[in-house]
Parts: C-alpha cells; sequence; structure tokens
C-alpha cells in the first residue's frame, strides 16, 4: 500500500467524527483504510461475503469487471494466453517479471524435474476407495505432503519457500492425474521429462504400459490454455482461504490443500462441471429452444449455466480465447457422435443470436468452453475441478509468498454482527 493517503474521510457517528485514510491503486477503485475504526469509534464494518472490503494489498492480478479486463503483472489475458504458455506464465505470477531466454529454460528444467512423487504416496492413494471423488484424493494428498517433504515446510526460510513453490507446481499435474487413474481402476503413469508440462499431464491421464500413446499437439495447446486462463484470479474464495490458513503459519502444503478444498464448493470451482450437466439435461438439440424459454422466464428457477459471469459484467475476457481453442479441438475430434456437444455448440448458436441475451451481456464465459474442451478429450465431469485445482496452483503460491514477504502481514480473524442472546445464568438441567 501506498506509503501516504491520497485523501481523506469524514466518518460522524453521533457527535464525533473520524477521519479514515483513502488511498488511491494503481488501478481500480480508492480504497477506505478502516483499520482502526474499531480502535478508534469502537465500531465494525459490516460486509457479509467481502463484496466491498480489501484483505489486502497486493500487485498480482487485476481485475476489471466493467472492461471485462483480467491483468496478471499488467499483462492482458488473451495475450499471455495467445502469445505465452503456462509456465511462463507462471513465473511471471511468482517473479513478477517475463523471464529471459536463459530463466525460462532453467524454470523450465526445475519444474519437469520435480514431477515425480514420493514412491510411498503410492500406497497413500491407495488407502483411498476407488469411488472416492478425485477432490477429495487431492485434498487428502496435498495435504499430506508436509509429512514427506520435511525440507520444505519452514516458512522463515526463504529457500524452502520457493522448493516447496517449485514442488507444488510441478507435482499437481502428477497428483491429479494419479487421482484420476485411481478412481477408473488404471495403474499409474510416471511423469516424463521429455514432454511439455500440459502434455505431461495428457500423457499421464491417458496413457498404458500396454502401448503406445501420442499427445496430439492440438489438445496439448488447449490443454495449455485452459492451465493458463485458470491460473490466478485475484482475491477469490479459494485464494482467499490459501491466504487466511497462511496467515496462522501453517506449512504451505496444508494451505494449499485448504485451498483445493474450497474450491471443490460447486458455487466456486464447479461451474464448468454443472454446465456440462445442463448440457446433459437438455439432452437433444431440438430441445433447446425450450430451455431458452425457460431460461428467460423469471418465474422458472431454471438457467443458463456458462453464461454470464458474477465478476464480468460486460464480457468474460478469457472467453474469447477458450473459444477459439473449443473450435480446435471440436474440428479434430468431431461432434457427430457426441450429443452433449452437439448441443453446446447449438446452444451457444441460439444463445448469442437471442436479443435478450446480448441486451443483458449474458454472453458464454469461459466455464463453458472449458467445460465442452475437457469433454471432448475424454475427462470425466469429475476430473473437471482437479484440472481448475492443478491450474490454479500457481496462483495460490504466489499469493502465499506475496503475503508471506508483506511486512504487514497478520493473522486473519473477521469479527461479527452479533445476533444472539446477550449474557444469561445457566439454568440446572432438573429445572428446564
Amino acid at each position: 500500500m501506498a506509503d501516504t493517503p491520497t485523501k481523506t474521510a469524514t466518518l460522524s457517528i453521533d457527535d464525533q467524527t473520524f477521519d479514515l485514510p483513502i488511498y488511491s491503486p494503481t488501478a481500480g477503485p480508492d480504497v477506505l483504510d478502516i483499520r482502526k475504526l474499531y480502535a478508534q469509534a469502537g465500531v465494525f464494518t459490516y460486509d457479509p461475503g467481502f463484496t466491498s472490503t480489501a484483505s489486502c494489498d497486493s500487485t498480482i492480478t487485476f481485475i476489471d469487471g466493467d472492461k471485462g479486463e483480467l491483468l496478471h503483472r499488467g499483462y492482458p489475458i488473451d495475450q499471455l494466453a495467445e502469445k505465452s504458455h503456462y509456465l511462463e506464465v507462471c513465473y511471471l505470477l511468482l517473479y513478477g517479471e517475463l523471464p529471459s531466454a536463459t530463466e525460462l529454460e532453467t524454470f523450465e528444467n526445475t519444474i519437469t524435474r520435480h514431477t515425480m512423487l514420493h514412491e510411498q504416496m503410492q500406497y497413500f492413494f491407495r488407502g483411498f476407495r476407488r469411488d472416492a471423488h478425485p477432490m477429495a484424493t487431492m485434498v487428502g494428498v496435498v495435504g499430506a505432503m508436509s509429512a514427506f517433504y520435511h525440507d520444505s515446510t519452514d516458512i522463515s526460510d526463504n529457500k524452502q519457500r520457493e522448493i516447496a513453490s517449485h514442488r507444488l507446481i510441478a507435482k499437481m499435474p502428477t497428483i491429479a492425474a494419479w487421482a484420476y487413474k485411481y478412481s477408473i481402476g488404471q495403474p499409474f503413469v510416471y511423469p516424463r521429462n521429455d514432454l511439455s508440462y500440459a502434455a505431461n499431464f495428457l500423457h499421464m491421464c491417458f496413457s498404458v504400459p500396454a502401448e503406445p500413446y501420442h499427445v496430439d499437439p492440438i489438445l496439448s495447446r488447449a490443454m495449455d490454455r485452459i492451465f493458463t486462463l485458470h491460473a490466478d484470479h485475484e482475491q477469490n474464495a479459494s485464494t482467499s482461504t490459501v491466504r487466511l490458513a497462511s496467515s496462522s503459519g501453517a506449512n504451505p502444503f496444508a494451505c494449499i490443500a485448504a485451498g483445493i478444498a474450497c474450491l471443490w464448493g460447486p458455487a466456486h470451482g464447479g461451474a464448468n462441471q454443472a454446465c456440462l450437466e445442463m448440457l446433459k439435461e437438455i439432452g437433444t438439440v431440438d430441445k433447446i429452444p425450450e430451455y431458452i424459454a425457460r431460461a428467460k422466464d423469471k418465474n422458472d428457477p431454471f438457467r443458463l449455466m456458462g453464461f454470464g459471469h458474477r465478476v464480468y459484467k460486460n464480457f468474460d475476457p478469457r472467453a474469447t480465447v477458450m473459444k477459439k481453442s473449443a473450435d480446435e479441438v471440436l474440428d479434430l475430434l468431431g461432434i457427430e457422435n457426441n450429443p452433449i456437444l452437439q448441443v453446446a455448440k447449438e446452444l451457444e448458436k441460439q444463445a448469442l443470436e437471442d436479443p435478450y441475451f446480448s441486451e443483458k451481456k449474458l454472453f458464454p464465459n469461459v466455464d463453458f468452453y472449458s467445460g465442452i474442451i475437457l469433454e471432448a478429450m475424454g475427462f470425466p465431469t469429475s476430473m473437471f475441478t482437479p484440472i481448475f485445482a492443478l491450474s490454479r496452483t500457481v496462483g495460490w503460491v504466489s499469493q502465499w509468498k506475496e503475503q508471506l514477504a508483506d511486512p504487514q502481514h497478520k493473522i486473519g480473524r473477521p469479527r461479527q454482527l452479533y445476533l444472539g442472546s446477550t449474557a444469561r445464568d445457566y439454568t440446572d438441567i432438573e429445572n428446564r
């Protein structure tokens, strides 16, 4: 935060006034500093969901929902998705600047050579039921990493923080792929150092020991874009969870496991899964007009999933890039025999042509297109959120590192508006 406020606001309570500093960010609305409000005025602010509260200052990601803008360290997401790739974006988020060729090569080599899991972690996977949701497995395995990697849990040691950051980014694809393999009863596939980050993940998910598997570069590129477009999204629920867990001094693996658990919620990370389930409910192309009519009916609880966005009031800047990937993947794999993908393409077409959706700015968002891509690749819906968690790991890690380096860092302690009973005496059980 800036050292000096740009202006002040005056708050009047009864016959007292209080001056509150206002700070101006490099982008976005001004921020009213209420850190001393309770000490000076004896009152709290009330903001359920923290929708009007800045919990920290950050230099990582900026979102302007009205403009449909998403910047990572100042770089627009569409440029990064088109011109860069996931590991370069990881470097940018972690270190603040785009790497030189030498820096990128070193970073990629480091990540590639951290992808193996401790061999004993195989037994940890096998402790779960086969029908366990892959997200449940990921929460447990990531949290358990602190039991296997003792040399990177001391958050006061900068070197250990760096090692933990690299390990989490490198090993998350292996953890997600093994969670998937375990859920379908296939043998684990080890990572390969000769493959790119995205291609390696696809290879670990879809190859089997009995025959060679070739990763199509179009699918690999589409997977890399999914990773890139989900890498960070400012102070959302799971990122805030990571920061809150970190504020207590918890080890990095516990903090990221907390983020995964929060992301698992259907209101957060399950949007693309909900979108595919909606497409399955619609079922066939001929039923689309009926469901569009229902979506327009205020008295009908049905809503089109994958359209519009809570943050982006105009359009989702990630959706344009994701649509391009969806078109490339569908052209490669074909949709003639997949009714879900046929419904998706026709629903997109009819919704975009309908004035109701354009006037309300209900355009297809990143979840709509990512769900289509993952379905076309052959992933079950249960893997959609684990892939989201894998993508978001670098954002969580970057936010975690930034918070630990913040001199204003302190344990999180939200307040409350208490509406319960006031003090009362205990009543003995025979008198109740």
